[in-house]
């Protein structure tokens, strides 16, 4: 793993209502590899994405999504435009950062949220794709979010009802439906507190993960509000899948390019089924299953970095054969 690195270049692109926060790390010269984090809501944060590359062979990209991170406004503080915040939109961001950073192709990575974004980004801009590398695999399809949010309770009942009973759902509505119309709603104590009962279910469902630690996902209150407005402004919607956009019955779309789906068996939010479907009827993909690892951790991200290298090695025998 290389060592630690600071950007080497970053800036803020302004993109309609907001500012895209982009940063660029490694040779300018190497091979570009864009890396979208998990969510929807969460951040580059410290930056620890950036040791995973070799810092002499490749450029690393990080974006912070619309709404959080860096990138301003941040979703609370702008619930006039969170309409626009669409997987769309982020499509179109990443693809602004990239023309703006002047890059023809990239290796794109991305962890549970960011690999359903880097998924629908592939399926988009396939041309500008040289190969796709996913940890704790996710689609946010329909089947995916009513397991996270309602199934799963099957395995923390108690837990569970406790999250169903807090989140206020009215007769025919989902409880991640009433989670998203309270926490982006005009009454910013009842959104304060709806965000405290989501961090509390999320710190359960991955509690199956080896490096779980008790106690809640954020404890800074804007770091939470973000996180939890986001994810259920997403998962309400199903990400969003304009006419039919959903991803696993795209997938084969990508056949040709080279793909990497790397998750833990012990996943209980995202159970393995996801993965294995696309790598069913994606040709040119792999399927490597953790046995001991839940929603990532060292061994995933270890074979994260390790499909970086071959899907580089790959393009430069491809390169040496032409």
């Amino acid at each position: 793993m290389a060592e630690e690195n600071l950007p080497s270049e970053y800036g803020w692109l302004p993109r309609d209502n907001a500012k895209i926060y982009w940063e660029s790390s490694g040779n300018p010269e190497g091979v570009p590899v864009l890396y979208l984090h998990g969510g929807p809501g969460g951040s580059l944060g410290k930056g620890g994405y950036r040791r995973r590359h070799d810092a002499a062979k490749f450029r690393t990209i990080g974006v912070d999504q619309r709404g959080c991170g860096k990138s301003t406004p941040t979703v609370q503080d702008d619930l006039l435009h969170l309409v626009d915040n669409t997987t769309a939109t982020l499509i179109q961001d990443i693809e602004a950062v990239r023309a703006h950073l002047d890059i023809e192709q990239w290796i794109v990575t991305g962890i549970s949220w960011g690999s359903t974004l880097a998924l629908a980004y592939a399926l988009e801009h396939p041309d500008r794709v040289l190969g796709i590398a996913l940890m704790a695999v996710t689609t946010t399809n329909r089947d995916e979010v009513d397991w996270i949010t309602e199934g799963v309770g099957r395995i923390f009942p108690e837990a569970w009802h406790e999250f169903a009973a807090a989140s206020g759902a009215l007769p025919g509505e989902r409880v991640v439906e009433a989670y998203a119309r309270r926490l982006a709603g005009k009454d910013r104590e009842d959104a304060r507190v709806a965000a405290m009962d989501w961090d509390r279910w999320e710190a359960w469902h991955i509690s199956f993960s080896s490096y779980w630690q008790p106690g809640p996902m954020f404890n800074d209150e804007r770091l939470r509000m973000t996180f939890a407005l986001l994810v259920t402004h997403y998962w309400s919607s199903d990400a969003f899948p304009t006419g039919e956009k959903e991803i696993i019955p795209r997938i084969h779309q990508l056949n040709g390019i080279p793909g990497h789906l790397i998750h833990g068996r012990r996943d209980v939010s995202g159970p393995a089924i996801t993965p294995w479907k696309l790598h069913q009827q994606w040709s040119t993909s792999k399927l490597t299953i953790v046995e001991e690892e839940g929603h990532g951790g060292p061994q995933s991200v270890a074979a994260l970095i390790a499909a970086v290298e071959e899907i580089k090695a790959g393009l430069e025998e491809a390169a040496s054969q032409r």
